[in-house]
């Protein structure tokens, strides 16, 4: 997911995809942990999609206040 896209979602999206990508990233984990993870790189890729969530929810907190 790109930075546009996260910016265009609501803060309820925001949110509900926050969560999401968390589990996304601990199903990743089991799946590394138990040699079923066919892209080694996708737990990165997951962990910079909850680092670019955060930081547009981050932002739009230091807005508002």
């Amino acid at each position: 997911m790109d930075i546009q896209e996260i910016r265009s979602l609501s803060d309820q999206q925001l949110s509900e995809e926050l969560s999401k990508t968390y589990r996304e990233l601990m199903n990743l984990r089991f799946r590394a942990a138990t040699n079923q993870l066919i892209d080694t790189n996708q737990p990165r890729k997951t962990r910079k999609d909850i680092a670019r969530l955060l930081t547009v929810m981050r932002e739009r907190n230091i807005r508002v206040n």
